[in-house]
């Protein structure tokens, strides 16, 4: 027995995980929020929808989205026109584009991240791959795998379908692994492509005109590890620990169903209330052991999932306007692009941390909190430790 506890022992890592790089990306397609509604109604042959086209420019008005990425171009669109129908058989068509595209995005997102670390990618030992845009055998783990040139032997797992609570999935996952294996370095990449999504509009379904408001593109990637090698690794921020918890009377409030016709969304109900209500208590529980109940003395990475989610958490814990600014700088430059979105703004708050000369990665503060919101209503916490920056 006393062996069995020295292999384990040996096998954990001392210290607590780090995000030890990040990078993202996006395609270079740009849709601008203010031009968007017009684009819309005429690649959708939808214009004759006048009343409906008003109200879609509201939606539009009202996202605090200032511009979007893209893949899909004027051009694809015109060559796959059920794409733009509301309700024509075209997964075949999507399928084509997500399967090759996703992988594709991601690795450029991660290999800016495998820049920045600075590491062999040899080094790499697990790998998290996480989109809600298509679904493939083998994965797009494997297709990034070798895209990137890793080992063969890396240990690889493939999340779909998980939705825009996601980003906060993987770094719980990640935590486990470096924490439990010593020595791993996980490379962990959400990529996102609303091809699988984009539909025409549909009078009896304003729920689904909300998603083509709302979503864009992008691929995120943070290398994860714990014990880094101060001398060669600069650590980020700290995974202190991470939770996932369904929100009680939520069944139904987010839904998405991969169909012929694509992946349908639906917002069954008042997603921004379901979650103001409970935040607080996600945020007692994951902050009771660090003593911490002051939520203005902490840092946050909220998932824009749209404008009054920010809102109506911000009012409802009496947090200060600058709280939800990198999230809202995000969901402002790229819209809600599911999974990838917390890794976005993780990357911007360390970097607009540097930019004014705050003291830690986390604006300043030492604690922080990670949320995502999604399917299900499903909420992920993940409590994070800034670090100083070394000026």
């Amino acid at each position: 027995m006393d062996k069995v506890q020295e292999i384990r022992r040996s096998q954990r890592a001392e210290g607590p995980a780090a995000v030890l790089a990040i990078g993202t990306a996006t395609p270079a397609n740009v849709v601008y929020q203010a031009d968007y509604a017009d684009y819309y109604f005429r690649m959708t042959k939808s214009e004759h929808l006048t009343e409906l086209k008003e109200k879609f420019k509201r939606m539009c008005d009202k996202s605090m989205i200032r511009k979007r990425y893209m893949h899909l171009t004027e051009e694809m669109l015109r060559e796959n026109p059920n794409m733009c129908a509301y309700m024509e058989p075209s997964l075949d068509e999507r399928q084509d584009i997500v399967v090759v595209e996703v992988p594709k995005l991601g690795k450029e997102a991660a290999a800016k991240a495998i820049k920045e670390w600075g590491q062999p990618k040899s080094k790499i030992t697990h790998l998290i791959f996480c989109t809600t845009s298509g679904v493939d055998m083998p994965g797009a783990d494997y297709q990034i795998t070798k895209l990137l040139g890793l080992r063969p032997s890396v240990n690889r797992f493939m999340m779909y379908q998980q939705g825009c609570f996601a980003g906060g999935t993987v770094l719980r996952l990640a935590k486990d692994l470096a924490e439990n294996n010593r020595g791993a370095r996980v490379l962990v990449v959400c990529s996102e492509i609303t091809a699988v999504t984009f539909r025409g509009p549909s009078e009896s379904h304003l729920d689904s005109l909300v998603g083509q408001a709302l979503f864009g593109d992008g691929a995120g990637a943070v290398i994860v590890g714990a014990d880094p090698d101060l001398e060669t690794e600069l650590p980020l921020f700290e995974l202190v620990s991470a939770s996932q918890t369904i929100l009680p009377d939520s069944e139904g409030a987010i839904d998405g169903h991969l169909r012929e016709v694509g992946l349908t969304f639906h917002l069954l109900k008042d997603v921004p209330g379901l979650i103001s209500k409970n935040i607080e208590k996600s945020l007692v529980e994951a902050f009771a052991p660090l003593g911490i109940d002051d939520w203005n003395s902490i840092f946050w990475i909220a998932h824009p999932g749209g404008p009054a989610i920010l809102d109506q958490v911000e009012a409802k814990l009496a947090l200060e306007k600058e709280k939800m600014a990198a999230s809202r700088q995000v969901l402002s430059e790229y819209g809600n692009m599911s999974s990838a979105c917390v890794l976005f703004i993780l990357d911007e708050m360390r970097r607009k941390s540097a930019e004014e000369g705050k003291a830690t990665t986390g604006e300043g503060f030492n604690w922080g909190v990670l949320f995502g919101f999604g399917p299900g209503l499903t909420v992920e916490t993940v409590v994070l430790h800034s670090k100083p920056i070394n000026y």
